[in-house]
């Protein structure tokens, strides 16, 4: 078994500071005060042992202390707050995850066509921008009748579904601030502005097996 997989103290993380899947992965860790052994790695340049752990090769990954691996960033958010869930996201666990999936299946495709439209043949970035705008606006919509997606307070379905609607925003901040989502927009600051995203910001040195090689 390789030494990544065997039983240890705490979890590892794998991760990438920009990615909003692991994103949200180190948001739901962060709120259910798990540590972890973060280590951080370059998708250019991707570690043996991360790839040992999970061979998709895709951030986030968090190899449990029993040697169990989750490859998904939703169930590492999931086992993390059925640990411990101090702030109650999983209250309206069932419609919270009925809106992730719409974000994950229907607006993110469209992001990443508006966002990297050179990588797909024969995608029109506006178009896919107007069809990912829909769903921001159905999030506007939510948000003028409460400070959450889903009710007064934020839950799983605010912080799984943030780092999605930043990556928009800041695909041409100019424009995003120009659309009528006032209810959004405030929603999206008020997160970026929050210490508990600035936590889970913080720059790690890149991760190798030779800690001395780190980079920096």
């Amino acid at each position: 078994m390789a030494p990544e997989l065997m039983a240890r103290d705490e979890p590892i993380l794998y991760s990438f500071r920009r990615c909003p899947y692991a994103m949200r992965a180190r948001l739901a860790l962060q709120a259910s005060a798990i540590a972890v052994e973060h280590r951080e790695i370059l998708l250019r340049d991707k570690p043996q042992a991360m790839l040992a752990a999970s061979a998709k090769g895709t951030v986030p990954v968090l190899v449990l202390p029993d040697g169990g691996v989750l490859e998904e960033s939703l169930d590492i958010m999931l086992w993390a707050l059925q640990q411990h869930d101090p702030d109650h996201w999983l209250d309206g666990e069932t419609e919270a995850l009925a809106l992730i999936e719409r974000c994950d299946t229907r607006f993110k495709p469209h992001l990443d066509r508006y966002k990297y439209a050179t990588r797909y043949n024969d995608a029109d970035p506006d178009e896919h921008r107007t069809a990912a705008a829909e769903f921001v606006a159905g999030l506007d919509a939510r948000l003028s009748r409460n400070p959450a997606l889903l009710g007064p307070v934020d839950g799983l379905a605010d912080f799984a579904v943030f780092p999605f609607i930043r990556q928009f925003a800041h695909t041409d901040p100019a424009w995003f601030n120009a659309q009528g989502w006032p209810y959004a927009r405030r929603w999206l600051q008020r997160h970026l502005a929050s210490d508990r995203f600035a936590m889970i910001m913080h720059k790690h040195p890149v991760w190798t097996s030779s800690p001395d090689q780190s980079a920096r």
